[in-house]
């Protein structure tokens, strides 16, 4: 319940501040140092740039952590073999066991656990639902802060 009205309140502070707002992910923990899954229809590596581009219903794992989207650029490390950064377009849906967000675009440095979701995004949590044109998530340590004309649909009552 604490946890609630906790989440309540930022949530009307959200509202209040429509232009940015700091909000957390409770249940958001992400090993930054797990493997990570990725399938997807078709792949095409080029070995100059350090890319590989996965296109075609594309998800992606990462520990508690699934982005899904229609396409998605992985970024290797400049001296490594080690996934720097995933792009990820077309329609992207970010999934943890208590949340789900949805944005056009999606920006996962994987190296410093940040998320960077923009274009339309929605976050919902539970039956409360918050909207904003970008959202940026530190997967580390479980915060968000939404930026863009940010708009709360908060649901009342029950004792979660």
């Amino acid at each position: 319940m604490h946890r609630l009205i906790v989440f309540s309140f930022g949530l009307l502070m959200a509202t209040a501040a429509a232009a940015q707002s700091n909000i957390a992910l409770g249940g958001l923990s992400v090993d930054t140092a797990a493997a990570i899954e990725v399938v997807a229809d078709n792949l095409v590596v080029d070995q100059d740039s350090g890319t590989a581009v996965f296109e075609g219903s594309v998800a992606i794992g990462q520990g508690d952590l699934r982005i899904t989207a229609g396409r998605v650029e992985v970024v290797y490390g400049d001296s490594t073999a080690q996934i720097a950064r995933l792009l990820a377009s077309g329609g992207v849906t970010f999934v943890t066991a208590t949340e789900a967000a949805e944005a056009q675009e999606a920006n996962y440095d994987v190296t410093t656990g940040l998320l960077l979701l923009s274009g339309d995004v929605l976050l919902t949590q539970g039956a409360s639902a918050i909207s904003a044109q970008e959202m940026r998530i530190n997967v580390t340590d479980g915060t968000a802060t939404m930026q863009g004309r940010v708009r709360t649909v908060l649901q009342q009552g029950g004792d979660e």
